[in-house]
This record gives C-alpha cells, sequence and structure tokens, in this order.
C-alpha cells in the first residue's frame, strides 16, 4: 500500500509541475458538429481555426448521407479484425480508390494514420536493415520507428545536405536496406517537404522513401492528390501513410499505400492490422464519397488555398511573426508556452477558437498560436478572426 501512495503522490508531483510551468493542456467541450464555426460550452457561434477539416467535408450533406446510409445498411461496426470477418466489399473498394488517387498499386486500412506508422517499420525493416528521418516528424513515425530493430539516423529538419550526409553513414554502416522517412507536410510548421530533392538523393544512394501525407491528402497539389503531385514526383515514392481523419472526411482510419508485395507483407504481420477492428463500415461508406467529391473538381482546394494567402497576408500585415509558407496551417510565433495560453484564451473570449501549442508538442522556446483554415471560412469570418487577433494581439503586447 505505501508504495501506490508513493506512486500516485508521484503522479500528483508530475501533474503539479506541468501547471507551473504553464505547459498544461485543457480540453475544450464542442457541443456542435464541426464546421467553420462551432459552439462549446458557455459560448456559441466562435470562428473555428484549430481544426483538420481543411475541406469543409466533416458536415458536408453528401458525406453525413452516405455515412447515414451505410449504418442503416450495414451496421455500426465490423467487430472484428478484417482477416476474421471484418472484411466488407467497401474495404476493399476504398483500398483500391485510394491507391488510384495515390498513384500506387495497393492499400491496406488501418484504424488510425498513428496504426499505420506504428505497425509499418518493424514489419519491414530488421537490425540489417537503417531508417533515417526528419527530426521533426510526426510522434506516430517516431513511435513507429522505435518498434522495429533497424539503425536509426536523424537528419536536421528539411536539411537536404545533412540528409545526404546520413545517407552516407547508413551506407558505410553496411545497411542492407534504407529507409528516408518524412512527413509530406509537418503538421505544427506547415512545412512542404522536399520531395524532389528526397528523392534524388535516395536514387543516388539506392534508398527507399515513404512520406506520412496526414496534413496535404486531399488538398495539396493541383488535384490534392498529395505533396508528390506538388513537388512532380507523383508516382514516384515507395511507401505513402495518411489519415482519413483531416481533410479526407475528418473522422478516424489510416492507411499505407505502396507496390502490392508491401501491402501484402503488411497484411499478414502488420501488428496493428492484425489486432485491432476494422474501419466502421459508415466511415468507409463516406470516405469513398469524399473521394468522389474531391475528384470531381478542384473547387475546394482552390478556396481554402484563397482563405490561406488571405488569411496569412492578414497577419502579417498586423504584426505578428508568423512562419513563411504556403499550407492552410499557420503559425503564429510568440515563443512563450504562457502567453501562447493567454493570447488562445483572449482570442475565445473575442469568438475565435484557436490552441496554443508548447513544449512537448513543439520545441522549447517555440511556443505558438496553430491556426489552420477550411475552404468553409467566408470572407466575412476571417476578416472578423483578423480583428479580434489585432485586438488581443494588441492587448497582450504581442504586435505593435
Amino acid at each position: 500500500m505505501l508504495i501506490a501512495e508513493k506512486f500516485y503522490e508521484n503522479v500528483r508531483q508530475e501533474l503539479h509541475g506541468i501547471r507551473v510551468s504553464g505547459l498544461y493542456k485543457s480540453e475544450r467541450i464542442i457541443t456542435t458538429m464541426q464546421g467553420s464555426t462551432i459552439d462549446t460550452e458557455g459560448r456559441s457561434r466562435v470562428i473555428n481555426l484549430c481544426s483538420n477539416n481543411y475541406l469543409g467535408l466533416s458536415s458536408h450533406p453528401r458525406v453525413l448521407k452516405a455515412a447515414s446510409d451505410a449504418l442503416i445498411e450495414r451496421g455500426f461496426g465490423m467487430s472484428s479484425v478484417r482477416f476474421i470477418c471484418g472484411t466488407q466489399d467497401a474495404h476493399r473498394e476504398l483500398e483500391r480508390r485510394l491507391s488510384r488517387f495515390l498513384g500506387t498499386e495497393d492499400t491496406i486500412l488501418y484504424g488510425s494514420a498513428f496504426d499505420a506508422n506504428g505497425g509499418l517499420f518493424e514489419t519491414l525493416l530488421s537490425a540489417h536493415d537503417a531508417v533515417i528521418s526528419d527530426e521533426l516528424n510526426h510522434a506516430s513515425i517516431i513511435d513507429g520507428v522505435r518498434l522495429c530493430k533497424a539503425a536509426r539516423y536523424r537528419y536536421r529538419h528539411n536539411d537536404m545536405n545533412d540528409l545526404e550526409s546520413q545517407l552516407v553513414a547508413a551506407g558505410d554502416a553496411g545497411a542492407r536496406f534504407t529507409l528516408v522517412f518524412t512527413d509530406g507536410v509537418f503538421s505544427m510548421d506547415g512545412t512542404i517537404a522536399q520531395l524532389a530533392k528526397i528523392r534524388e538523393l535516395c536514387d543516388k544512394y539506392g534508398a527507399l522513401l515513404g512520406i506520412d501525407e496526414s496534413h496535404a491528402s486531399g488538398f495539396i497539389g493541383r488535384t490534392g492528390r498529395g505533396t508528390h503531385e506538388h513537388r512532380g514526383v507523383f508516382g514516384s515514392i515507395d511507401i505513402i501513410t495518411g489519415t482519413l481523419g483531416k481533410a479526407l472526411g475528418g473522422a478516424s482510419g489510416g492507411f499505407t499505400s505502396a507496390k502490392k508485395e508491401v501491402v501484402d507483407l503488411l497484411r499478414q504481420r502488420s501488428r496493428p492490422y492484425l489486432f485491432s477492428n476494422s474501419v466502421a463500415p459508415s466511415i468507409v461508406r463516406a470516405s469513398l464519397e469524399v473521394l468522389d467529391i474531391v475528384e470531381a473538381d478542384s473547387t475546394l482546394r482552390d478556396r481554402l488555398e484563397a482563405n490561406a494567402r488571405f488569411f496569412r497576408k492578414g497577419l502579417e500585415s498586423l504584426g505578428f511573426a508568423v512562419k513563411s509558407g504556403e499550407h492552410p496551417i499557420i503559425p503564429v510565433m510568440v515563443y512563450d508556452a504562457a502567453i501562447a495560453q493567454r493570447l488562445a484564451a483572449r482570442l475565445l473570449d473575442l469568438g475565435v477558437y484557436v490552441i496554443g501549442f508548447f513544449y512537448p508538442v513543439v520545441p522549447k522556446d517555440q511556443a505558438r498560436v496553430r491556426v489552420q483554415l477550411s475552404a468553409s471560412h467566408t470572407e466575412q469570418e476571417l476578416e472578423d478572426a483578423l480583428a479580434a487577433f489585432r485586438v488581443a494581439g494588441k492587448e497582450l503586447a504581442i504586435i505593435p
């Protein structure tokens, strides 16, 4: 009993330390469906600037109808993993559609993108191999790499010279196979990976290239197919992981797309696939409807691009420190964790919903408010949000 008491006291001390350092994260309660405006407990119709609902499809009528129809026709869930009795025809159809959309041979669905990355590296790589990862890669990539026995190398963020140095080091160490893996878009900065240059380096040193497209699929590139389309290397990526939980409907579910033999091996040995329930039929059918919408024309991604350009320019003209870029992720840098939280809280008072990000989500002294635009935002909503940023920024002495 004494040991148990010490354990819980240690937990309380850890939480206290998080609070006093200004790093404690609180969850706000939303009482409406996802949209350009939302209701929260205590506030109604706040402008939502922190959702991954990039194309506004989370509450699109066609997507809701497809999910509703599937719920009635195919049930609430599969109650099983895929290889037992968890595969419906719609699962395979979605995998075929994603493969065509992404320019790969085959696709395997997972419960989440985190699971897709968690089940990737251990399955494909052994102690004879090497994996080279961008230092700012998502936590799911980092955790997935930790699960495998391959030698691990890390290169400075988006630094091609350092990537080449790591490729040389892996080769000198005698790696059998080397996999370079990077986020296509980095979620905290909106940086778009230099895939053409990375592909060139991988070809030079005989390495494979994998990317996580969670913040790209559906809206990056001329037709929204992703970072590889945007960078001119569509069809040249060995492994693509991603999510259905952001632009592609916003519910849940992830995927890995690659050559057929890679996907076949993942179906045989990838642990999150073998030991987790199938993606729910309603999500699968809704995701197919999302692909119909996205592939029909580029209206939504064009509107999203315009909204991001408008809001970025507006923040810069107000005097905020904004990381440069072209992605609808717009980091507003305040550097101090406490100030980031105060800015987010004041903006909520003014009718704008954002979240402050700070260590350990981002490096120490790099705290920020991350703005994320959606195709569903109207120009008036964006102008109102900029007005709120102006008031809050001046009150907190962030802008002159």
